[in-house]
């Protein structure tokens, strides 16, 4: 029946289309689109602000060449409440695309004296009339301004999330996968407990992990022990274990030290793989694998 009717309908479209052939000899118009401006492929930039008088350039575009020079017009305003002239310098509201270009940039200059001690703003930056009007898809950027990163202060909401995994598994190398890091738990004012979820790129997770910046010159990520992985099969390491989840714990001796940047956003991770035997406890560790894993974003 369903073949019947899918005939019929496929017989019903093609007299469609016959009797609506076009006049190969008929002329059309070309409908030119207006010009529009907009931000080159970011929402959102942060500009860190480490040397005095430094610049930080935004690039904008519009959508066509002309033979003239032509103006983009922004205004830029602060939910943080950061003024110009103050905690930034803002040249000019406006930036010129010459004749023949179709992209420039807007200058911001950040007062490093404003971010010494880990402060940070936001901008928000639109494209706005009377010049060449603002595109519909790309026309707010959100700029954050911070100083130089300090280690030490870590907030979680900024070091979760997704990122990209490699690893090195014996000497072996794989990647990158996407991997997500969270829930994240503060446990102390230097220490935190994340979950990483999908490492191995094989539905594992969550493995945990102790995050420990009491030293912020020497961050530790050490792995929790777990003694049965969900999602995993150790006969992935060795058939003869097929079935039994794998176990893992901290690698006593890391090629590679277990730690973490919150300023450069990255995790490496070492562990030492197991079997579990099924009844909460491990059969035993692959004691000369080492597996490690980096997360970047």
């Amino acid at each position: 029946m369903k073949k019947i009717k899918s005939l019929a309908a496929f017989f019903a479209l093609g007299s469609m289309l016959f009797l609506s052939s076009c006049d190969k000899t008929e002329e059309y118009d070309v409908i030119v689109p207006p010009t529009q401006a907009h931000f080159m492929n970011n929402s959102s930039l942060t500009y860190e602000v480490l040397v005095p008088n430094s610049s930080f350039w935004i690039p904008v575009g519009v959508t066509q060449a002309a033979d003239v020079d032509r103006q983009i017009t922004f205004t830029v305003t602060s939910p943080t409440g950061a003024v110009a002239g103050t905690e930034y310098t803002l040249p000019a509201s406006t930036v010129t695309i010459p004749a023949g270009k179709v992209v420039d940039s807007i200058e911001i200059r950040g007062n490093l004296d404003e971010y010494l001690n880990d402060e940070k703003d936001t901008l928000i930056i639109n494209i706005v009339e009377p010049n060449i009007p603002a595109s519909d898809y790309n026309s707010k950027l959100t700029l954050v301004l911070r100083g130089p990163c300090f280690e030490g202060n870590v907030v979680l909401d900024d070091i979760d999330g997704d990122f990209n995994a490699n690893e090195d598994l014996g000497g072996s190398t794989y990647g990158p996968y996407a991997v997500s890091v969270g829930p994240t738990t503060l446990l102390s004012p230097t220490t935190a407990r994340i979950s990483v979820n999908n490492i191995y790129d094989f539905g594992w997770g969550p493995i945990d992990f102790i995050l420990d910046w009491t030293d912020p010159a020497n961050r530790t990520a050490i792995c929790v022990q777990q003694n049965g992985v969900p999602g995993s099969d150790a006969g992935g390491l060795n058939s003869a274990y097929s079935g039994a989840m794998i176990a893992v714990i901290q690698h006593p001796s890391p090629s590679v030290p277990p730690s973490f940047s919150a300023c450069n956003q990255t995790y490496n991770f070492s562990m030492m793989l197991g079997v579990s035997n099924g009844a909460g406890g491990v059969l035993g560790y692959f004691t000369g694998l080492e597996y490690k894993v980096a997360l970047t974003r």
